[in-house]
């Protein structure tokens, strides 16, 4: 991708969490970036349209923290000042999955289940400050400009024309970086000019969920518990729960697969949460105030998109974010792998093995930072009832893997050590190795899995409580 010294220009599509993130990092490497977003940006905390996902629930996993963190120093005090709620698992919450409450244990790991708006808004306003970044609004990015060896630049289009009757413009840049999302448009500009487009590995369950805010009066989300989820599984397909936003409301979620989708209308809405095996949220939502109307989503597939391969892309791009990797939002990693990959970004960028970083190393550890966060999502959801895709196979190994993962998963709602270990996973924060570590191991593999509260645990366990 160029020799690393100053005095080049890069681009960026896509003004999500994953380009700005990617542009804070080039930045370190060029006189000028530039963001090319097809919004524009919001003041404040305002959920842009350009984030399909904007009104429902997210998480930030451990993992992400840390990366954050080391991007943006500070980031995570600015986080908790701006009120995100900061939530301990299991302490804080009333969890179940598989039919099988999880004790509620001291904390091992905490996630901030704050609005996706409030922490991009915190973001876009550190990494906009740098005097190198500047940004193009309101802008599609139509194409690339180069050919199959190298791409040169983007072809520009302002949007409010309605169709392709805006003039086209062209931006020149040594890279161009595509963080336009799990919609991404890379694959044809990159076959318009002469390039090959990645091989797609897909994974669909169908999964389909709906969103809508409310404030509570009275109930188990009080006092010691800060929400309340229903894992989905095979044998439990509907999912759901409520998450603590900034404000001091709660974000509740709906799911159901192909053909069982959650409806928007507000008394459907609340009817569908008859659905999950306990009544504890329908119960609570009876008594709760809406404060929002329900919203839908239903693009949920696991798609990753091989750019790493030899011969697949020319020298000058890199796709990073969702436009590289897209994961079930089930599972709350896009955040935490938009800033692993950042991260992953500016290592490779800064390594001193090399003096230059070329296109297809670059690339290969962005696709490293998402591996652990798709093997995790792709191999729940192939095991999902009427999952589709062409990912879906695995060999004796995997099978052998999943013997093992599904007696982590039988052991962890009640064992302290392995829970620790699996949360450390789930939330990005220890590598897959930490399930085999000697004291796991033996947990799983010749002791039975402790046993677990019948009725939802409506207070933690005090510290020092074993299994």
């Amino acid at each position: 991708m160029g020799d690393g010294r100053h005095g080049r220009h890069a681009v960026v599509v896509g003004g999500s969490l994953a380009g700005l993130l990617a542009a804070h990092v080039l930045a370190g490497y060029a006189d000028r970036v530039t963001v090319v977003e097809r919004d524009r940006f919001p003041d404040g905390t305002t959920p842009r349209p350009g984030v399909p996902q904007g009104r429902h629930p997210h998480v930030l996993l451990e993992g992400g923290q840390s990366a954050l963190e080391s991007l943006l120093p500070g980031f995570l005090a600015e986080l908790r000042a701006a009120g995100a709620p900061r939530v301990g698992m299991p302490s804080d919450l009333v969890l179940r999955q598989s039919g099988r409450w999880f004790r509620r244990l001291p904390a091992t790991t905490y996630i901030y289940t704050g609005s996706r708006a409030q922490l991009e808004e915190l973001v876009r306003r550190r990494v906009l400050a740098n005097p190198v970044i500047s940004t193009v609004e309101g802008t599609d990015a139509v194409g690339l400009l180069g050919d199959a060896s190298r791409v040169r630049g983007v072809l520009l289009r302002d949007r409010g024309f309605g169709d392709v009757r805006a003039e086209r413009r062209e931006l020149e840049a040594d890279l161009v970086v595509d963080a336009s999302g799990s919609g991404t448009k890379a694959p044809q500009w990159l076959a318009a000019i002469g390039a090959e487009a990645p091989r797609e590995e897909t994974i669909d369950t169908g999964l389909a969920y709906a969103s809508r805010v409310y404030r509570g009066r009275s109930g188990v989300l009080d006092g010691d518990t800060a929400g309340y989820y229903v894992y989905p599984s095979p044998d439990q397909v509907h999912a759901g729960g409520a998450l603590p936003l900034e404000d001091g409301s709660h974000l509740v979620i709906v799911s159901g697969l192909r053909g069982d989708e959650p409806p928007t209308g507000d008394d459907e809405f609340v009817t569908y949460a008859k659905r999950l095996p306990h009544p504890l949220l329908h119960a609570w939502l009876d008594e709760a105030e809406p404060l929002s109307p329900a919203f839908g989503y239903r693009r949920t597939a696991n798609v990753r998109r091989r750019y790493d391969l030899p011969g697949r892309s020319p020298a000058g791009f890199l796709a990073t974010g969702d436009a590289l990797c897209t994961f079930n939002p089930i599972y709350g990693q896009g955040m935490a792998v938009a800033a692993m990959s950042a991260v992953a970004l500016r290592d490779a960028l800064a390594d001193p093995r090399r003096r230059t970083p070329t296109t297809r190393r670059v690339q290969r550890a962005l696709l490293a930072a998402s591996r652990q966060a798709w093997d995790i999502s792709a191999g729940a959801d192939r095991k999902m009832p009427g999952a589709l895709g062409n990912a879906l196979g695995g060999g004796p190994a995997d099978r052998v893997a999943d013997w093992y993962l599904r007696r982590v998963q039988e052991c962890y709602p009640g064992d302290p050590v392995v829970g620790r270990a699996f949360r450390s996973v789930l939330t990005l924060s220890a590598p897959v190795t930490a399930l085999f570590a000697p004291p796991v191991a033996r947990s799983v593999l010749f002791r039975p899995p402790a046993p677990t509260p019948t009725e939802p645990p409506t207070v933690p366990e005090e510290p020092g409580t074993r299994g």
